[in-house]
């Protein structure tokens, strides 16, 4: 490679990574605790369980459960239903003002079996909460979220920019090596290099995903239009249906296991809601694999008749946003993967900081000498070394 070309990699990657760095600290830092946020809510007190029950319990209607959760917030209508993926003896009930996308939302906890209201959990508070919203969208809605997303674009260019330069930077060098014997800023910089490449794949992974799940919304707005529109040509002229004409919950739920008979629940969308349309209760149903429980297959149930009209497959994009989320934050193996995206992630925040270290620190950096600092890189990299440093 030539030094133009190392020159002009050198300023990509330099540009690249300052402009994203502090929000790549940010979302690292935030997201650490994200890892173990099951773990955390159990240390602090804030996972609902169901009481213990023998096996076999009988679970009473849903029906009743939503009657039980609206008595809670009569003035409110309910968007959502939903079970925790390890525990069917609960329900999660979401209430809002109107079925519209909103962040004013009342949760009620209920027992799948008694009917009786557990809790009141408030998402919307508490570390965790901050912690999240920092890392999803910075407070900012979807705004913040797409530039998050833009961040996590500079940070794939600043990835390949850096494995380009890394050859022919240390090609005189063993790999792994780090200078103890020199001065701060160059083991700093073979420290920044070892575990730049070192987490190479895992930043690339987790920083492709992160990406993508901030197009979610747009990407759930793209696929009502390109695919619920025709299924809902039948509904045109008919108006939207009133709460008072729906169909029973449980039969619509049991409508949709009829469908896909081996499957689970993940939620269950009510009409008018952000996934739904205004003539349906969808339910989402998942699979029992560790990687199909993360894949989720849509029915729609007529809300009125509680008949199914639809169970459309859903499309590539849709399904690389589903399995991008628990890839982001380790949730297919369990406590060992948890444990390793934790580590991967502290690795990270060291590449960052010594990153922003390096370049704050440029202004101490004295000429290449041409004695063993200059075996760093062959002669053509000079030029970039010194851009670097610059």
């Amino acid at each position: 490679m030539n030094s133009r070309r190392i020159k002009t990699w050198a300023w990509v990657h330099k540009w690249s990574s300052l402009v994203c760095t502090v929000f790549m600290l940010l979302l690292c830092l935030t997201g650490l605790p994200l890892i173990f946020h099951h773990e955390i809510g159990h240390l602090l007190g804030t996972e609902i369980e169901a009481p213990k029950m023998p096996a076999g319990t009988p679970r009473v209607s849903l029906d009743r459960v939503l009657e039980v959760a609206k008595s809670k917030h009569p003035d409110r209508v309910v968007q959502f239903v939903s079970q925790p993926e390890d525990d069917d003896g609960l329900w999660f009930v979401t209430l809002t003002p109107t079925p519209a996308p909103t962040d004013d939302f009342k949760s009620v906890a209920v027992d799948a079996r008694t009917a009786e209201v557990l809790a009141q959990p408030k998402f919307d508070e508490g570390f965790m909460y901050v912690m999240f919203k920092l890392h999803v969208d910075l407070f900012a809605g979807l705004p913040g979220k797409l530039f998050l997303g833009f961040m996590g674009l500079l940070l794939l260019v600043a990835i390949v920019s850096g494995v380009v330069l890394y050859a022919p930077f240390m090609r005189k060098l063993e790999f792994g090596t780090v200078r103890h014997d020199k001065r701060p800023r160059l083991k700093w910089l073979d420290l920044h290099n070892l575990l730049g490449i070192v987490t190479l794949v895992w930043a690339f992974v987790v920083g492709g995903t992160g990406m993508i799940n901030t197009w979610a919304d747009l990407v759930i707005k793209y696929w009502q239009y390109d695919q619920l529109s025709a299924l809902l040509a039948p509904y045109k002229d008919q108006p939207v249906v009133a709460v008072g004409e729906r169909a029973s919950v449980q039969k619509s739920l049991d409508a949709a296991y009829a469908v896909a008979p081996h499957s689970k629940l993940s939620f269950i969308a009510f009409p008018g809601t952000a996934f739904s349309s205004p003539h349906h209760t969808t339910v989402f149903l998942k699979g029992n694999e560790p990687f199909t429980s993360k894949l989720l297959q849509p029915v729609l149930v007529d809300a009125k008749t509680a008949e199914v009209t639809a169970a459309p497959k859903l499309p590539w994009y849709l399904t690389a946003l589903l399995v991008s989320q628990p890839l982001h934050f380790g949730d297919y193996g369990g406590m060992p993967m948890q444990i390793l995206w934790a580590l991967l992630d502290i690795a990270t925040i060291i590449v960052l900081g010594s990153g922003l270290y390096l370049w704050l620190k440029r202004g101490n950096s004295v000429p290449l000498p041409k004695s063993r600092e200059a075996l760093a890189a062959p002669p053509q990299a000079a030029p970039a070394l010194k851009e670097i440093r610059s």
